[in-house]
């Protein structure tokens, strides 16, 4: 079966429109990987629902400059090979797991004595 006899149904999990996407995207040099991974790996910070919470509890303010610098944090823990990763800053601290790029949850300044981190592999402060 190739691309153009793709139906309605998914194969192997892979949805028609990224069938379709594969098709458009023959002769353009970019590869199969290449558009799965822009399609199913996220590029950008994400926060988790919790994290959400978290954040507008205590209230962590998160500028586009910090949400940089965490992506940039992150990035760098991934390049050595770390999971889940604890970040601090001069005001917050974000415990993010670092396949996803998801930050799982933020503490602010005041909490830092009250808390242990546990199941991290990693630490960066920015």
């Amino acid at each position: 079966m190739n691309v153009g006899q793709v139906g309605e149904e998914n194969v192997a999990g892979i949805s028609r429109d990224l069938c379709v996407k594969v098709q458009q995207y023959r002769g353009t040099g970019i590869s199969f990987g290449d558009l799965l991974k822009e399609k199913v790996v996220p590029q950008e910070l994400k926060f988790s629902a919790h994290a959400e919470n978290r954040i507008k509890s205590r209230g962590i303010e998160i500028d586009k400059e910090l949400k940089q610098k965490i992506s940039d944090a992150v990035a760098n823990v991934a390049s050595k090979g770390g999971k889940d990763a604890l970040i601090f800053t001069d005001k917050s601290a974000f415990i993010v797991n670092v396949k996803s790029k998801t930050v799982v949850t933020a503490i602010d300044k005041e909490s830092f004595k009250e808390n242990v981190f546990t199941n991290i592999d990693s630490a960066a402060i920015i």
